[in-house]
């Protein structure tokens, strides 16, 4: 590919408001602060609540498959999990059935903050979702889980 000259300044304009990975890219940030701020009286980030809200299950789930329910990498889970584990909200054990695998507890404080982060997130849910109007949400929740 050769370079014939600068990209108009129309391109740019064009993917500005075109771009699909530009406009999920800046739409999961201004979420993520919103929900920051909501979450902040309970001690957790955004990130933080879906991830111990992953591990909220009847059975202790791998890191693989926290990682892959999260479409995180198992390096950068793993790294988000030690403050947590630091905290005291979860705990990771050796999988008997697999000694190379680990597998993540909520603890009773994990458990505790995310009693206390629930009412939170589903009041700022409802916040996020009002403005979309009847039925948005849905058709935009089933856009995003298409492209995943």
């Amino acid at each position: 590919m050769s370079n014939s000259g600068p990209v108009p300044f129309s391109t740019t304009l064009h993917v500005r408001d075109h771009c699909l990975c530009l406009a999920a890219q800046r739409a999961a940030r201004a979420l993520a602060r919103r929900f920051d701020e909501a979450l902040r009286p309970a001690g957790l980030t955004s990130g933080q609540f879906s991830l111990l809200m992953s591990l909220n299950r009847p059975v202790p789930p791998s890191i693989g498959s926290v990682a892959s329910l999260l479409a995180m990498d198992r390096t950068t889970l793993t790294a988000n999990l030690k403050p947590l584990e630091r905290q005291g909200l979860l705990e990771t054990a050796i999988d008997p059935q697999d000694r190379r695998s680990r597998l993540l507890t909520l603890t009773d404080a994990g458990r505790a903050a995310l009693t206390a982060a629930v009412p939170i997130w589903q009041r700022m849910h409802a916040e996020v979702e009002a403005p979309l109007g009847e039925g948005v949400a849905d058709l935009l929740r089933a856009g995003l889980m298409a492209l995943v």
